[in-house]
């Protein structure tokens, strides 16, 4: 089995985003959105990593090979979109 990774220059902007706590939206290939603040990255036990955002909903957990674009909406930030 293979396991699917992003790239390490898209990971260090979800990195980035949760130093800073960035307000995010994230946008998945199936074309789902969500929002709110990046918190943290989680790695499961199955090697695979999850975003965690905290929004109006709570604590969401966003795996990122499932991510499409990520655009910040925080004023100020040290950039704007990535495209995964």
């Amino acid at each position: 089995m293979t396991q699917q990774i992003i790239e390490c220059e898209l990971h260090d902007y979800i990195e980035v985003a949760c130093m800073y706590g960035y307000r995010v939206k994230l946008i998945l290939k199936n074309q789902q959105v969500f929002e709110g603040k990046a918190k943290d990255i989680v790695t499961t036990a199955e090697k695979r990593e999850f975003l965690i955002i905290d929004n109006e909903q709570g604590s969401q957990q966003v795996e990122l090979i499932q991510l499409e674009k990520m655009q910040v909406l925080t004023p100020n930030a040290q950039f704007k979109e990535v495209v995964f």
